[in-house]
């Protein structure tokens, strides 16, 4: 946790709400930003877990965390509706449980997630203009009554992040589209030096390229970039 995170509880709220704004205003990436967000929101609240999920599209995808689960950070995914966060976010209200949270209704287990049995569980939603972008959760182990202070603030943390939460997702969706469009121009050309070297049809190529990147345990786009770089040095020798 940063300096400025383990300060909060020296300050007011409304220095904390300051400090929220002037993060926020920084042009950081997109998992940068999350985590930023959750080291406020446990600066602000002392819980025992933080957990901060994304919308995308029709499911709310953990991106962030204040314990490791580099496990399931941006794989385990939630439909909107599933679970108490899900509930939150599907109804954009904010659901505090003070004890016993495993024993609502409305709560999903994952079962290798050690906070299925904390007992208390507070779920704010993350807004931008009245759009869901996401969802808040902190938990403690022990029973925890919700203060309103802390409520509130949490909530509002929820509204002030929404827009920089947004407008990161998009730049990271940008970037993983521009990543997508170049491996997939490197893999092309690969397959098709591959077609002329070896004569054979795209397929083959296609095959020989998941071949190699098994046997070597490299990505596909490392394999092509090797194939490409050997064939610009042949071609290099030839002009020579």
């Amino acid at each position: 946790m940063s300096e400025a995170a383990r300060g909060y509880d020296e300050t007011s709220d409304i220095d904390l709400l300051h400090e929220i704004g002037s993060r926020m205003a920084a042009a950081d990436p997109f998992h940068e930003v999350l985590q930023q967000i959750v080291e406020m929101v446990t600066a602000a609240v002392r819980c025992d877990s933080c957990f901060l999920y994304v919308l995308d599209k029709d499911k709310l995808v953990l991106r962030a965390s204040k314990n490791p689960h580099e496990d399931v950070v941006d794989r385990l995914a939630m439909v909107v509706g599933q679970g108490v966060t899900g509930w939150v976010a599907e109804h954009k209200q904010t659901v505090a449980l003070p004890a016993r949270a495993w024993a609502d209704p409305r709560f999903a287990k994952f079962g290798s997630l050690p906070e299925d049995r904390f007992e208390a569980f507070l779920a704010v939603p993350i807004l931008c203009r009245g759009k869901l972008v996401g969802a808040i959760n902190v938990q403690h182990r022990a029973i925890h009554n919700h203060s309103k202070r802390e409520i509130r603030l949490i909530t509002m943390i929820g509204y002030l992040v929404g827009a920089e939460v947004e407008l990161a997702r998009m730049e990271f969706e940008q970037r993983q589209l521009s990543e997508q469009l170049e491996t997939r121009k490197v893999m092309e050309r690969a397959k098709g030096i591959l077609q002329r070297e070896l004569a054979v049809d795209e397929e083959t190529a296609y095959l020989t390229l998941q071949k190699q990147s098994r046997q070597k345990r490299r990505p596909l786009k490392e394999i092509a970039e090797a194939i490409i770089l050997m064939d610009d040095l042949k071609r290099g020798k030839k002009q020579g």
